[in-house]
């Protein structure tokens, strides 16, 4: 005797003729349907080009908070920031600055002018370049020091340190460095783009007898960011390092003899100057 079952076949029911008939139904009416017409003129349906490339660089900046990331490449990811951010002014802020200084202000398709953005950008690049601050000496640096890396202020500085910084100043920086005076016969310099650059308010009168008041100093490229302190003077066992511009700051009088120094700022030069 053979048992083998057959499968049974079976009578479509009205549930599943109705079923079938709605999916039908729903399917021609999507075809049908006529296209959803949208106005490509409105300014909400698009995104600033500069200020989308701002929003781009801080998520580069975010990268520097990543702690999946090494700490050198944290560090990193904040001077890739710092390079892009100047590119992003000498190109795309100098572009818009360019069209309103011709007179040339075109608004694009977000509905913006030139003025409006550079408002924009004014805005929250202030506020991307404090928090990248931030990020330096309240996160990044903290974490070095824990790795036996220190960047050491002037206020950290041991009599040792002082004396030997003293000499590299007086050795390495003073004989190539030359502060420029302001006055109205000598008009602001041309300076190089990316100089690390300071300019000094003075009180009293220079070797020739002029009441200049204020003066440039452009640290020549030739000269390291950052200088490393032999290890037999630190106090520590790690590696310990001090910012060239820490070490100018800390013997400006010495560049103007005679002169008292009432401020200094570092600064850096206009590209379209």
């Amino acid at each position: 005797m053979d048992n083998t079952q057959q499968p049974s076949s079976r009578s479509a029911t009205p549930a599943d003729e109705s079923a079938t008939s709605g999916s039908s139904a729903s399917q021609q009416d999507a075809v049908k349907a006529p296209p959803r017409i949208t106005d490509l003129s409105n300014p909400e349906y698009y995104i600033n080009r500069e200020l989308s490339h701002l929003q781009f660089n801080t998520r580069v900046l975010e990268q520097a908070l990543n702690e999946e990331h090494p700490l050198l490449e944290r560090l990193r990811f904040l001077l890739i920031y710092s390079s892009n951010i100047d590119e992003f002014f000498e190109i795309r802020v100098a572009g818009l600055k360019q069209q309103i200084g011709y007179g040339r202000e075109l608004v694009g398709l977000d509905g913006m002018g030139p003025q409006a953005v550079l408002k924009e950008i004014n805005t929250y690049a202030k506020e991307q370049v404090t928090r990248q601050y931030q990020i330096l000496n309240e996160t990044l640096l903290p974490a070095l020091k824990q790795e036996n890396i220190h960047f050491l202020k002037r206020s950290e500085l041991n009599e040792k340190q002082r004396i030997w910084i003293k000499r590299f100043f007086y050795h390495e920086v003073m004989p190539i460095i030359s502060p420029i005076g302001l006055d109205p016969a000598h008009p602001f310099p041309r300076l190089a783009n990316k100089l690390l650059c300071f300019i000094v308010s003075l009180e009293g009168k220079d070797a020739f007898g002029r009441d200049t008041g204020m003066a440039v100093i452009p640290a020549p490229r030739s000269l390291p960011r950052v200088v490393k302190l032999p290890d037999d003077i630190c106090d520590n066992d790690g590696t310990n390092y001090v910012f060239l511009s820490s070490i100018i700051h800390r013997h400006m009088e010495d560049l103007f003899p005679g002169m008292k120094v009432k401020g200094c700022y570092q600064f850096p030069p206009d590209p379209q100057q």
